[in-house]
């Protein structure tokens, strides 16, 4: 037995009709609004830690230097 006494089988039958009915460009589309509304509630509750942006991290600058590699030499 399944989720509340629907089997697997049941629930494929269902999703099935679902994605014919709404296909799956309007429920990528949903499912992707879902996921801004959820990320937009979090933000306002505070609970989600700020991630640094692309803007900020235009300000920094990496120090590096080119070395050349050398091939080890082969002794017979």
């Amino acid at each position: 037995m399944g989720f509340g006494g629907i089997s697997i089988w049941q629930l494929l039958i269902i999703l099935l009709i679902v994605i014919m009915l709404f296909g799956t460009k309007r429920l990528k589309g949903l499912g992707s609004d879902l996921g801004d509304a959820i990320k937009g509630f979090r933000k306002s509750m505070g609970t989600e830690e700020e991630k640094p942006g692309v803007e900020d991290k235009q300000n920094h600058t990496i120090d590096a230097q080119a070395r050349k590699v050398e091939e080890p030499t082969k002794k017979d």
